[in-house]
Order: structure tokens, then sequence, then C-alpha cells
């Protein structure tokens, strides 16, 4: 939201101090009334791990008054603070804040309307006593001297990778590889949280390596820098597919991380009594597969938003004489020059094996089963992404850090109000394209509620094209649409429910995924699975995200209905966010620091 000035910044200023010092001293007198009374009736309070050990937002003041009395006396919140200079716009006040726990230190942002907080984020920066070994606590390097007995930095890495899991058990076993797992790796171990990641693939970046070689990032490089390194300046706004893989390989040997390639985790049970995992897996360290038992206290699933892929069955398959590939297994385009090949879905990952399919000249046609949010790549940059993610912002002082915290600071049950004007008038902007669209017959939504991609991608995970040419390849005709449901296979094609025929040499099933915890189930069981429910969503009972309403991501980077059981992942951005406020917890319990949890979520669902 563009911020226009609109009061003098004195007068802005006073109100804001006015305000926190008025909490600050509710809060020291334990004075749950005088601190509710401070906020608005619609009001929402997110706090990120500071004051509930979770990542959970309350609404309305009865809330904040339950939150209150529940915690305040053990969190201990003192010197509260305007940090910086306070804005007002569209009469809001708003400033960042500094704050202290008991145990931690903490940033905040406050909003308030006619002198009131309406909305309100806390979140934990780092644990007291336990901070990174950053700065003037950057490690030393070597040792100065003489001393017969020295052991280099690189022969205490050598050491550590072939004790832990062997001689030595690690505090933390994640499982998942990618973005999310290497990102939260790298954090637990600037707060020194021994730790395993387990990944099949080889080598880190697999994961990308392996996809069609068209595939880029639909999101800009200011959205994905990974903790501590950011991309070099002349990195490119959209990276391919290897060379991010290449990145990934080169930050996790960076970063030093204990990285398990070629290793599938086969089991994982869980001690109440001991408090430990245990969790067998099969690493082949080039001498064929061994089983390894990992003893850990805590188990993080990082497996991306999804789980397996979504591949359904029709009748006929078995009789169809060409390829059938799930999106996952596609490879490319090469070979299927002049080939007839049919796409079974519309949206990212639909468009972007029809544009390469294309661009090598084979015959191609997507089948549209259900209405699809497209927005151009350049419309979404400039609206939705440009005020906190771009040049722009950067050379405005926005560094990745505030820009996070600031979307971090809207509370999920209004973000679709900030968010539905920049698609408003992308759909003034893009009129002719859209108009095209439409006319070539495709199906086009914003979302139920009209908050378009962003809304989509925290509620469902799915359903959603960033443009990047490929539309226009179907507004064209240049790859044709039929829209419908698959009725069954036959030996040269596939027959869809209104008896459309047709005849292909592939079938490419770009049919997404299914919820992460299905993948899970096949190592922790269905019983354990369903006890924790579902992964992702917002329980905003929009399609595909039945409610009841949780107000934040089910089951993500918080405890679960599990102990010691948790999940991390997401775009670059989240697993770069969230990362904190899951290795904290982590590192908090470790430590043996009392975490007791408010509002912990409940179990909803199981797909």
């Amino acid at each position: 939201m563009t911020q226009t000035l609109d009061r003098p910044g004195s007068e802005v200023a006073d109100r804001v101090e006015a305000w926190v010092s008025a909490f600050q001293d509710a809060l020291s007198a334990r004075d749950v009334g005088a601190a509710v009374s401070l906020f608005a009736d619609e009001c929402y309070w997110r706090d990120l791990v500071s004051f509930t050990w979770n990542i959970a937002t309350v609404e309305g003041t009865d809330e904040v008054a339950d939150l209150l009395t529940s915690v305040l006396d053990r969190i201990d919140p003192t010197n509260f603070a305007v940090d910086g200079e306070p804005s007002s716009a569209d009469g809001v006040d708003e400033s960042w804040l500094t704050f202290e726990t008991a145990v931690g230190r903490g940033t905040g942002h406050v909003r308030l309307r006619d002198g009131k907080a309406w909305t309100l984020l806390t979140t934990l920066d780092e644990l007291k006593g336990h901070e990174e070994n950053k700065g003037d606590r950057r490690p030393f390097g070597t040792e100065h001297g003489a001393n017969p007995d020295r052991v280099t930095w690189k022969e205490s890495r050598e050491q550590e990778a072939e004790e832990l899991g062997y001689s030595r058990q690690p505090e933390v076993v994640i499982i998942g590889g990618g973005q999310g797992g290497i990102a939260l790796s790298a954090r637990l171990r600037q707060l020194g949280v021994p730790t395993i990641v387990v990944e099949r693939n080889e080598r880190p970046g697999d994961s990308w390596r392996k996809r069609y070689k068209s595939l880029a990032l639909h999101d800009p490089v200011w959205y994905d820098h990974l903790p501590y390194i950011p991309f070099p300046e002349n990195w490119p706004v959209f990276a391919p597919k290897d060379k991010i893989g290449d990145w990934l390989e080169m930050y996790t040997r960076v970063m030093e991380i204990n990285y398990w390639g070629s290793t599938t985790a086969e089991s994982a049970t869980f001690d109440e009594n001991e408090g430990r995992w245990t969790v067998t897996v099969h690493r082949d360290r080039g001498n064929g597969p061994e089983e390894v038992v990992l003893r850990p206290a805590q188990l993080v699933f990082a497996m991306g938003v999804s789980g397996k892929p979504n591949k359904p069955e029709f009748p006929g398959m078995e009789a169809f004489r060409g390829e059938i590939q799930h999106s996952s297994e596609h490879p490319g385009p090469a070979g299927y020059e002049g080939k007839k090949i049919v796409v079974i879905g519309s949206n990212n990952s639909a468009f972007d094996i029809c544009g390469a399919a294309w661009e090598a000249g084979a015959d191609i046609t997507m089948v549209q089963r259900s209405s699809t949010h497209i927005i151009k790549s350049d419309t979404l940059m400039e609206l939705a992404l440009g005020g906190l993610y771009s040049e722009e912002a950067v050379a405005n002082g926005i560094t990745t850090r505030t820009a996070d915290l600031t979307f971090a600071s809207l509370p999920y049950r209004i973000m679709a109000d900030f968010q539905r004007p920049a698609y408003d008038e992308a759909k003034v902007r893009d009129k002719e394209f859209y108009d095209q669209l439409r006319e070539a017959g495709f199906d086009l939504d914003f979302g139920d509620d009209e908050s378009g991609l962003f809304m989509k991608y925290l509620r469902r995970g799915s359903g959603y094209y960033i443009d990047v040419g490929a539309a226009q390849l179907v507004a064209d005709g240049k790859v044709k649409l039929v829209k419908g449901q698959v009725k069954e296979f036959t030996s040269d094609g596939v027959t869809l429910d209104d008896g459309t025929h047709l005849e292909a040499d592939l079938v490419v099933l770009a049919t997404g995924y299914r919820s992460m915890i299905t993948s899970v189930a096949d190592i922790i069981g269905e019983e354990m699975a369903t006890r924790v429910g579902k992964v992702w969503g917002l329980g905003s009972d929009t399609t595909k995200d039945p409610g009841p309403w949780e107000g934040e991501q089910r089951n993500m980077w918080k405890p679960t209905q599990q102990r010691n059981l948790w999940f991390h992942g997401g775009n670059l951005h989240q697993s770069r966010h969230y990362s904190l406020y899951l290795a904290l917890q982590l590192k908090a319990r470790q430590e043996g620091i009392d975490t007791p949890v408010y509002k912990l979520a409940e179990s909803h669902h199981t797909e």
C-alpha cells in the first residue's frame, strides 16, 4: 500500500509514543484490562513465537485479553519502544517497535486507528544467551600460537561429518533437502543445534535440476534470497532451475550443512517417555545403501508445500499406446517435435510445459478442468511486489528483513483487503489480454473473493499461473484449448466427458500434488498423520481450503498435535523468513527453556 503522510510527523510520533508507553505501563503492571483498552474493537495481534511459543493470531479484544491473561506473567515483556520514524496514511498511524521478553529480544509493528491498535505484530528475533555467532561474536576461525595438537577447521568439519548420526546423535533431523530444509539447517547451525538433512536426491539442488528444462523461478530475485547469503547483484531477476540448483549446492557447502544425499527416510517413531525419535534411513555413500538409525529429539519435514504427485487414475490408461507422465516426471520437450501432446491441467506447470512444447514444434493441447487465476509477471511485480521486493524498494532502503516483516504484519483475516486493489488494477491494465483469453474460451478467476494470487497460494497452494508468455499462446490459439473432464483413455488418446476425443503421443498430467501430510504418513504412519491433520491452508472456507478458520498456515513452522514433530517449507520467501522462528523454537527446546504453547492448533482434515 502506497503511503503518503497526511499529518505532521511530530503529531504522528506523539500519538505512537503515547500508545507504546501506555501499553508497556499496562504490561508492567500486569493490568490486562488497561492493555486491552488500547486495542480497537476490530483488532488483530499476530505473534511469531515471542509471546505464544507458537505462530498464532488472536482477533478481537476478548482474544487479546485471553492471550495476555494466559502468558503475561511468564513472558514478562519489557522495554517496548518505538524504532525509527512512525508514519501515517489514510488515517492509520504505524510504527516499528522493539521489545524484550524474559528469554528473548523481539521486533514489533503496530497500526493505530483513532489512537487504538488495529494490528499488532510481535516477533522473536533472538534468545538471550543463545545469540547467533555473527558480527562481534563471529568465530575467530583459527588458533594463533604454536600447538602440536592443532585441529584445523577442515579437520574439525570432517570429524563432525564422520561422527554425527553414528557415534554422536543430532538434535534435529530434517527430512527434505530442498530450499526449505537447507535454509532451516543453516539457521540451526548458526544457533549451535546439531542437525542432519536427509534427502533422497544425490546432490543439493537436484530437485530443481531434474525438472523440465524450461523451468525457472516465477518470483523475482528480491523475493527469493536465502538466509545469510543474498544472491549477488548481477543475479538474474528470474533464476533458471539449474542456476538455482547450483546455488543451493554451493550454499550447502559454504554454510557447512550436514547434508545426507542419496538417503531415504523409511520410518520414524516417537518415544513419548524418552522424548526422542527413532528414524530409520537408508544412506548410500557410494558403496550401496546402508541402514542408519538416527535418534534425534526433534523431527522436521521440509517437503515444500506439497506431498505426493496427484496422479488420477482413468479408465483405459493401460490400453494407451503413448506415454503418460506426471508433470513432475516430464523431462521437457526434447524428442517430442511434431508429436501430439495433451496436457491435463491449466496452472503453472501446465503452462510452462505447453509453452516449451510449442517452442519445440509439438502439436500441443491444454485441457482446462477448472478456472485458473492468471496474472502477468510484470504486472505482478509492479502492482503486488514492487513496493517491498524490487530494485526500487532496495533503493528506498527497504531491506529483505523489513519487507518480510511488513508482509508478516498483515493478519491473514484482512490480507485479502490489502491484496484486492492490486488485482482490481490489473484487470483494468491488462483488460485486452484477459479479453483475448476469454474469447479463446479460457475460464479465468481472481480467487473466490477477487483477492488474487497470494491468497490462492496461501489458502490452497494451487489454481494460478504467473504468465511469462505461455498464456498468450493460448489466447492466440497456438496452444489449443479444450475444456472438460477426462472420461477415459483410448489406445490413441483421451476422451473427455462431452465426447471430445484428443489424439496423443504423450499425455502430461499437470494435476498438481496432494497435501504434504500424505507423504509424511508413509514415514510416521497413518495414525500419527491423522492426529496432526491437514498441512497448509488457512481454514478460509474457500475452494480447496475448508474451514474452520485458523488464521495461520496449518501446522507450518510451529508446534503440532504430535510433540517434537514440525513442518517447514513453502516458497523461497517463506523458507527464508519462517526458518528463523522455527529454528528459535528448536533451539529453545534444546536448551531446556520452558516453552508452553499458547493456542496449540487443533487437527483438521487429513487431505
